[in-house]
C-alpha cells in the first residue's frame, strides 16, 4: 500500500511550470521592496505565500489527486487545501506589490502599467473583491460544484475537474480577501461585519457538511461503481468525508472569528508603516494596488 501511495504521486507539467514560475517572480519582488520596506515584508510573509503555492502544488500532484475518483474524503480534502489553505497563506504574502515589482520594469511600464490605470479596472477590482460579492462567489462555487450532477460531470471529465479546482481557488482568494486585507489594500467596510461573514459561511459548511454525514445514502453514484479500498464502503467513506469537512472546515472559519473577535475588542493601537528611510516609521496611508507608483 506504501508503495502505490508513493507511486501516485505525480508531476503536471504546466501547474508545476506556472508555480514555480509565480514562486520566482514573487521572491524577485518581495526582495526589491525588502530594500525600502524591510519591516513590511518580513520573511514570514514570503514563506506564507511559498507554503500556498507548495499547498496547491500538493493539491494537484499528490495522491490527493490520483484518489479523488475513487474516494470522496481525498477529494473533499483537496477542495479544503484549495479553499481554506492555500488562498489564506497566499494573501497572507501580500503579494500584489512583489508580484508586480518582480516583473520586468519594460513590461510594467509598457505592457501593464496603462491597463492598471484604467478606472474600468479599478471599478472591477474593488467589485471582485467586495465582501458581498466575495461571500456570495465563493459559497456558490462550494455548494454548486457539490451537487451531484456538476459533481460527477467532475469525476468524468479532467477538464470540468480543472474548472472546478480553478473556481474553487479563484473565489476563495475573493473570499478571504476582506478578511485578511493584505497590503496595500484596505477596509472599506466595518470589520465588525467579519464576524457575521465568517459564521455565515461556516452555517453553510455546516449545512452541507451534515448533508453528507447524516444522509444515510451515497450522494455520488460513482463512488459505488469504483474499487473498494481501503476497507471502506462508499457509504461509510461519504460518511469520513462530510465529518472531515465540517470539523476542518469549521476550524477554518472560526479561528479566524476569535482573532478578528481579539482585533476589534483590543486597545485601538495607531498603525504604523514603514518609510523609506531604515528606522524610521510613518502613519500607515490606505493605499490603492491599482494606483501604487510601482508602476
Amino acid at each position: 500500500m506504501d508503495e502505490a501511495v508513493w507511486s501516485s504521486w505525480t508531476f503536471p507539467l504546466w501547474p508545476s511550470i506556472g508555480l514555480i514560475l509565480t514562486a520566482l517572480i514573487y521572491l524577485r519582488g518581495w526582495r526589491k521592496i525588502r530594500q525600502s520596506r524591510p519591516l513590511l515584508f518580513p520573511v514570514w510573509r514570503a514563506a506564507c505565500f511559498l507554503g500556498g503555492l507548495l499547498f496547491i502544488w500538493i493539491a494537484l500532484a499528490s495522491p490527493l489527486d490520483t484518489f479523488d475518483g475513487l474516494l470522496l474524503s481525498a477529494h473533499m480534502t483537496q477542495h479544503l487545501i484549495l479553499m481554506s489553505v492555500a488562498p489564506p497563506l497566499l494573501l497572507l504574502g501580500s503579494p500584489a506589490v512583489p508580484l508586480l515589482r518582480g516583473l520586468p520594469r519594460s513590461l510594467l511600464r509598457e505592457g501593464l502599467g496603462p491597463f492598471f490605470r484604467t478606472a474600468t479596472l479599478r471599478r472591477v477590482f474593488h467589485g471582485l473583491t467586495s465582501p458581498v460579492f466575495a461571500w456570495f462567489a465563493m459559497n456558490l462555487a462550494y455548494l454548486g460544484w457539490h451537487i451531484p450532477r456538476f459533481y460527477e460531470l467532475a469525476l468524468r471529465s479532467p477538464g470540468w475537474h480543472e474548472v472546478e479546482h480553478a473556481c474553487f481557488l479563484g473565489t476563495s482568494l475573493l473570499f478571504w480577501f476582506p478578511i485578511i486585507q493584505p497590503w496595500p489594500s484596505s477596509n472599506r467596510m466595518s470589520r465588525w461585519f467579519m464576524l457575521p461573514y465568517l459564521v455565515g459561511a461556516d452555517v453553510v459548511n455546516t449545512a452541507f457538511s451534515a448533508s453528507l454525514t447524516f444522509s444515510g445514502r451515497v450522494i455520488y453514484p460513482s463512488y459505488e461503481a469504483v474499487p473498494k479500498i481501503l476497507g471502506t464502503t462508499a457509504l461509510s467513506d461519504q460518511v469520513a468525508a462530510g465529518a472531515l469537512m465540517w470539523v476542518i472546515g469549521s476550524i477554518f472559519y472560526l479561528v479566524p472569528v476569535m482573532v478578528v473577535t481579539g482585533q476589534l475588542l483590543s486597545p485601538k493601537s495607531r498603525r504604523y508603516a514603514v518609510s523609506a528611510t531604515p528606522g524610521k516609521v510613518e502613519p500607515e496611508q490606505p493605499l490603492d494596488l491599482l494606483r501604487w507608483p510601482v508602476l
